[in-house]
């Protein structure tokens, strides 16, 4: 039997471009041009990337899964990919257009439009008490330092004790002010923050994993 990469692969390993990657990249850069603080990325991040991200996801029970910022939903299929039956699966996405753009190619994704600085709000109105993982893809380094503090934190209050938080970055942003102040939040918000690097992206994305908050 022939599985759907194998049916689009092309010789050397490449593989066909679906039509839904295609449409991916183009809204992704259209709105990158537009807002390139928005994105805080120079490309749609890798299936590397993903597969990484999508290990802090339970696999059991009924978890309720937040991703912040989803854009044009990159990682989400590897998120879904792992939830089991009966999970919440939920994108909060400030661009009206990639919110659109999820809407139309990410059907079973919970697309909230709205601002991660509303986070409590937007989860209260959707009866949602706590979160079982939280994944961002927000440019956490772009960020003024009230609005950081504000969206982290209500990020952590909103985690279950045993809930994990994600976010992406680039290396390079680790020597930003940006940076070194999100690593130091997440370590005083955290008992645990482990760090991981996808070399397989260009450019390579780090990646903070972070485990029991300190509420």
């Amino acid at each position: 039997m022939t599985s759907r990469a194998a049916d689009r692969t092309l010789p050397l390993g490449r593989f066909l471009p679906t039509p839904e990657t295609v449409d991916e990249y183009r809204t992704f850069f259209t709105t990158a041009l537009r807002h390139p603080t928005m994105l805080g990325a120079a490309t749609p991040t890798s299936h590397a990337v993903a597969a990484t991200v999508a290990q802090v996801v339970p696999t059991t029970g009924t978890p309720t899964v937040v991703e912040l910022g989803p854009g044009t939903g990159s990682l989400s299929g590897a998120i879904r990919d792992r939830l089991p039956r009966g999970a919440r699966h939920i994108g909060i996405e400030l661009n009206n257009v990639l919110v659109a753009h999820l809407r139309e190619h990410k059907p079973w994704l919970e697309v909230v439009h709205g601002d991660a600085r509303d986070l409590t709000v937007l989860l209260d109105k959707l009866a949602v008490d706590h979160v079982d993982a939280v994944v961002s893809s927000i440019p956490w380094s772009l960020l003024p330092d009230e609005t950081q503090a504000d969206i982290l934190g209500q990020a952590t209050d909103r985690l279950a004790p045993h809930g994990a938080f994600t976010a992406l970055t680039y290396l390079t942003a680790l020597h930003r002010t940006g940076g070194k102040r999100f690593r130091q939040r997440l370590e005083a918000r955290f008992d645990e923050v482990l760090t991981h690097t996808t070399w397989q992206n260009v450019p390579p994305i780090l990646h903070y994993l972070c485990r029991r908050p300190l509420h």
